[in-house]
């Protein structure tokens, strides 16, 4: 799968607004958007009329860089809130919201979506007693994520076990002293916080 090497804090720059990449330094004074918000690249700074479609694409492209998915996986992921009942956009956020690496950061374990992201490429993870080590692996209600038995004194996972739990979605519980975690209720677009125009990315695939 394509990987994004380059610097991150050049994502949130090409998209005009913070997209919380690189955890608690997007916080910091030191935050390279905060210094240089204009777009990267020697014309960055030039204004340029952008057309109706460049606001869709920017939002598409702005969202697959918030959940950390290439265009394929994203396509995929309309194309099944498509199928769905419902909002497809609305839909389309939920499935994204409910890939396994999302929901440990939810859960606070890990300071961005990639490193929540590698904890469970590393098979860190159970989900309903099994291991599972696929970051797009999508949870249903009812469903019980848990760090495994054999990592849990793990030095990263101990402070975990110390940490207050802030700002949890309503629609997952966690209990750090167990390091385990629960799907209350299937993600909707009320419980969302980010920032995402998802009717824009609809009429962009509806073309």
């Amino acid at each position: 799968m394509a990987v994004y090497r380059d610097a991150k804090c050049k994502l949130c720059r090409r998209e005009g607004a913070k997209l919380f990449l690189k955890g608690e330094k997007c916080y910091m004074e030191k935050c390279p958007f905060n210094k240089r918000p204009t777009a990267p690249g020697q014309h960055g700074a030039a204004r340029k009329k952008v057309s109706e479609y460049g606001l869709q694409l920017r939002e598409k492209q702005k969202t697959k860089r918030i959940y950390g998915v290439q265009e394929g996986q994203f396509r995929h992921y309309y194309e099944m809130a498509d199928r769905m009942k419902g909002i497809t956009g609305e839909n389309m956020l939920s499935l994204l919201e409910r890939r396994l690496d999302n929901v440990v950061f939810r859960m606070g374990i890990g300071v961005s979506r990639t490193q929540a992201r590698q904890l469970v490429n590393h098979s860190h993870f159970m989900v309903n007693g099994r291991t599972v080590n696929v970051p797009s692996y999508i949870v249903k209600a009812g469903d019980v994520i848990a760090v495994k038995e054999n990592r849990r004194n793990n030095k990263f996972f101990e402070q975990i076990k110390t940490m207050k739990v802030a700002n949890m979605p309503k629609w997952l519980e966690f209990d750090p002293e167990k390091l385990e975690g629960k799907i209350l209720a299937l993600p909707t677009r009320e419980d969302i916080d980010s920032q995402i125009a998802e009717h824009m990315i609809v009429e962009l695939y509806s073309k």
